[in-house]
């Protein structure tokens, strides 16, 4: 079965073509911006061919899902002979509540309850449920699965993810923690368990997910029991221009001296903090060490900040399970910076991790042990490959309503 994987953007769309029926081989990847833009770009990636890219105007996702399809096709640069080869379409989905704990066959009722939760994703569900609508008027017909960010985190207990204030607002706006990247989590912890020979369902695991967005997530006896993101992508971690956790009187105290809008106070916690803020020079932490090299004091505060939020994070939630098993790193930092891996697991030496620094060194996007045999708690570098959790998923909900 070949799978077309979408992830839609306000206006980008990401995508991946796999055929699941031969050992999930990825056919061809790429990446559509400025989509309501005139200057466009598509750039196609097929295995085993030259990069391919189209510059032309973007008007709306329905044009840009049909650029995709058209380079699917392309004689030179297409990978399948014809759209009707695509069995099904995967699509990524932000923000499922708590309607969905699971992937989902896309229907009327499900793009209701998607278009419900638009309130707690303004950002992306509108975006992903355009694609789901531009797929239905360009493959009519073809099943389409839901995969949500949110649904691995409903395990949850209720005095994890509910926030101290009136339990009146839950009741009334489902104000809670939702969590996010859980198909990232749930991958890697399972990949992670595969190559160790371990249990997935009878072991403790902390999945670091850090890149330009990152979470942390407590993994106990195969259910999420608690994420450092929140009901919105901003809480838990410093991320690159994402705050973090900070005092909402903070929020409040600010909003009074700088006379902020509401709107403006969401643009400095979203957009001009993390890492960006601290440092005044990027939100992208490859930068950050180059400047620190040369002497930028507040590159390396940043970096200093970031790291010890991390930490802080795996020791909280290793103590929340009563102990841990295996400590994952993934993401694009995760998987490609060895210096915050080190950090983290040369300061954790007294939770019985027996961190191998030679192992560790230079490692970028492999799946690898970085702790000595004997170490009794295992740290470990996981590639993530969040398309295939999609097209797995969706090809084998298609499979079972055929």
């Amino acid at each position: 079965m070949i799978v077309l994987v979408l992830n839609c953007g306000s206006s980008s769309i990401k995508y991946q073509v796999i055929d699941m029926g031969n050992d999930s081989k990825l056919l061809a990847k790429g990446l559509l911006e400025r989509v309501g833009l005139a200057d466009g770009i598509l750039t196609h990636k097929p295995e085993g061919k030259e990069k391919y890219e189209v510059f032309e105007p973007i008007p709306d996702h329905n044009h840009g899902i049909n650029m995709i399809l058209e380079v699917l096709v392309d004689k030179k640069y297409g990978v399948i002979s014809s759209i009707n080869e695509i069995k099904a379409v995967g699509h990524r989905v932000a923000h499922g509540g708590e309607f969905f704990t699971e992937s989902s066959l896309v229907n009327d009722k499900v793009k209701s309850e998607i278009e419900k939760c638009i309130e707690l994703a303004p950002l992306h569900n509108p975006a992903n449920l355009k694609g789901i609508l531009a797929m239905e008027k360009l493959l009519p017909g073809v099943p389409q699965v839901a995969v949500f960010d949110t649904s691995f985190h409903q395990s949850m207990p209720n005095f994890s993810y509910l926030y101290g204030i009136p339990y009146e607002y839950y009741d009334k706006y489902k104000i809670r923690r939702y969590g996010f990247h859980g198909t990232s989590h749930k991958y890697v912890a399972q990949k992670a368990c595969r190559i160790l020979g371990m249990d997935f369902e009878k072991s403790k695991i902390i999945t670091c997910h850090l890149g330009n967005g990152a979470s942390i997530a407590a993994i106990k006896y195969g259910k999420s029991i608690d994420t450092s993101m929140g009901f919105t992508p901003v809480e838990g971690l410093m991320m690159g221009t994402r705050s973090g956790d900070v005092d909402a009187g903070v929020l409040l105290f600010l909003a009074e001296k700088e006379n902020l809008s509401i709107k403006q106070v969401n643009d400095v916690i979203n957009k001009k903090s993390g890492v960006q803020g601290i440092s005044g020079l990027s939100s992208d932490m490859r930068d950050l060490e180059i400047a620190s090299a040369k002497g930028n004091e507040r590159a390396q505060l940043a970096i200093d900040m970031y790291y010890y939020r991390v930490k802080k994070y795996v020791g909280a939630y290793a103590a929340v399970m009563d102990g841990v098993d295996l400590i994952i790193f993934t993401g694009g930092i995760g998987e490609n910076d060895d210096n915050i891996r080190a950090h983290v697991s040369e300061a954790i030496d007294f939770m019985g991790v027996d961190f191998d620094a030679d192992a560790n060194k230079g490692v970028r996007g492999q799946d690898k042990i970085l702790t000595k045999p004997n170490s009794r708690v295992k740290v470990m570098s996981i590639t993530t490959n969040e398309e295939l959790v999609i097209a797995t998923d969706t090809a084998n909900i298609v499979s079972k309503h055929k």
